[in-house]
């Protein structure tokens, strides 16, 4: 009997560490895929905001795409803190310049990316790809048919930075620096509206200045 009881003991301890092993194992294997797939989301974001994101593109495209399209540069702010962004093309002689974007939203924080033309002025595209906004209001800043209105756009007049406004409503009149909001989401673009100026602002030194190294 009593042996019995002793290989039941060992029967079980044997498979509670065979368990958590097997969900250790498990749960570092889901963990790297999770990393992996947050980093493979960004890079098809930058790669959008350049109109370079075709349809149905393997992971392997996506990333060759993006090591040989892209530079990573580094920055300090005005506050003393490290900014990157990304050259777009030849580095001798770039086709455009990708930032990443970050603010608080309604709900959680708004993450995205803008790209500019080689003047540094033109907006070339944006995409705000991680964020908690409410599905079909504020959700939409995700949607082609939001983002598409930025492109062609002007962060400067007349040499100052004014950067874009997104309009609670339709805009009265076109502008090189407005875009009209979205309906019902007049929280959500406000917040856009507060991160867009506050990321543009921290780059503006980059923006208005040739890169020391090219």
């Amino acid at each position: 009997m009593k042996s019995s009881n002793s290989y039941t003991y060992i029967f079980v301890i044997a498979m509670a560490i065979v368990s958590a092993l097997l969900l250790s194992v498990l749960s570092t294997s889901l963990q790297e895929r999770q990393e992996f797939n947050k980093l493979l989301d960004t890079r098809k974001n930058v790669l959008k905001t350049v109109d370079a994101l075709e349809a149905g593109m393997s992971d392997m495209a996506i990333e060759e795409l993006y090591q040989s399209s892209f530079r990573k540069k580094v920055i300090t702010d005005t506050e003393g803190r490290e900014r990157v962004y990304y050259l777009y093309g030849s580095p001798e002689k770039p086709e455009g310049y990708v930032l990443p974007l970050s603010g608080k939203g309604v709900w959680s924080t708004i993450n995205g990316f803008i790209a500019l033309e080689s003047d540094r002025n033109t907006i070339k595209g944006i995409s705000f790809y991680d964020h908690g906004e409410t599905p079909g209001l504020g959700g939409e800043i995700e949607k082609d048919f939001f983002s598409g209105r930025f492109i062609g756009k002007k962060i400067f007049r007349d040499g100052e930075l004014v950067s874009i406004t997104i309009a609670k409503n339709k805009l009265m009149k076109p502008s090189e620096h407005a875009v009209d909001g979205l309906s019902g989401a007049s929280l959500t673009t406000g917040a856009v509206n507060s991160l867009l100026r506050e990321d543009l602002e921290a780059y503006l030194g980059m923006l208005k200045e040739p890169d020391k190294e090219e």
